[in-house]
This record gives structure tokens, sequence and C-alpha cells, in this order.
């Protein structure tokens, strides 16, 4: 039995056409991964008594404290102002990098493909 495919919808030339736009698709994912890798974000948190740098890899660079955040007997202050300053820079890095690779990908959702 014979696939009925209409015209300019199949062929060998089409599907080149299709294998060369993934791979540009996949050379501009990974082009776009390794710029986002690079980047560095500044995140604060507690009034900017706490301040977090990141990278793109999600890799905590830094943590600054201002001194007046640190207190003796309110380490459970501290501690959640660090937890959120962290939770807060790794999702800035997240939101950003899927914001930055759904332009190239458009509505597509292809996990672990690139």
């Amino acid at each position: 039995m014979k696939a009925n495919i209409p015209k300019g919808m199949g062929g060998p030339q089409n599907m080149q056409a299709m294998i060369r736009q993934a791979q540009k698709m996949q050379e501009d994912m990974a082009a776009k991964q390794e710029e986002l890798y690079a980047r560095e974000y500044d995140i604060s948190a507690g009034g900017g008594v706490v301040n977090v740098k990141i990278n793109g890899k999600k890799e905590i660079l830094s943590i600054d404290l201002e001194p007046e955040i640190v207190d003796p007997d309110d380490i459970e202050t501290l501690s959640d102002i660090l937890v959120a300053a962290v939770n807060e820079a790794i999702k800035r890095v997240e939101d950003t990098n899927n914001a930055e690779l759904n332009k190239i990908t458009g509505p597509m959702n292809l996990p672990g493909l690139f």
C-alpha cells in the first residue's frame, strides 16, 4: 500500500530541510545556553541586607551580608533570609533561561532534547 503524500509535503528535499532546521535550532540552543551560563545575577533579600550573586549554571558565587542582619541571638531570621535569597536567585536564573530558550524553540516543548 502506498502512502498518499500531498505534493510539496514530503520527499527527500523536505526531510533535508527539516533536518537542517533542527540542526540550526540545536546550534542556536547550544550557543544561547553558553551565553546564559556566563550570565551573573545579583539578588537581594531582607530589604537588601542579604545579597546573593549567582551565575547561569545556578552556582552561588557569593553571599554578602550587612552587619545589622548578623544577630547571634536570632540565627533563625538570618537563615530564613538566606534561604529566601538563594531560592529567588535560582528562580530568576531558571525563569530567564526558560524565557530565552523559548525564543528559539517557540511553543515546542522538547524536554531533554537539547
